[in-house]
């Protein structure tokens, strides 16, 4: 599954994508250890076989465990993130100056990958463009006030 969405994700990523370091949202550790796998990376290892563009595994860390976030409004969301991520000291000189292209499987209200951008920002990256596998559409989100 993870070549098949990376497959239909080139359709769409940008033309310079060989000259950007491909980052996969990371999963907290006891995430990865429930779960066995990060479907992120998967997809993010298509994308940077099939494109030449390098995969950059250690530029940001989950941090701090945070419960599911399924049923959650964009606010809550947010405020449960907000700390979530980081980047690592040694990864900083690396991510100076670099465009980055971020792999989500799912973007639900963008408050991850907000979160992550936000801090390679603050570390120097010059660009961060986000793709993703599928959309939530905003309507979906519970906490917006349509009935699920």
């Amino acid at each position: 599954m993870a070549r098949l969405a990376a497959e239909q994700m080139m359709r769409n990523l940008p033309d310079d994508i060989a000259t950007r370091t491909i980052i996969a949202v990371p999963l907290h550790r006891w995430r990865i250890w429930s779960r066995g796998f990060n479907q992120a990376t998967l997809i993010a290892r298509h994308l940077s076989a099939a494109t030449g563009a390098p995969l950059a595994h250690n530029w940001v860390e989950r941090v701090r465990h945070t419960r599911p976030l399924k049923g959650a409004g964009r606010r809550q969301r947010e405020a449960m993130l907000r700390g979530a991520f980081a980047v690592p000291a040694k990864a900083r000189p690396e991510i100076l100056g670099k465009r980055i292209l971020l792999v989500d499987d799912v973007y639900t209200s963008g408050a991850t990958t907000n979160a992550i951008t936000r801090v390679l920002k603050r570390s120097g990256a010059a660009c961060v463009t986000i793709a993703c596998w599928t959309r939530v559409l905003p309507e979906h989100v519970a906490g917006d006030g349509v009935s699920h």
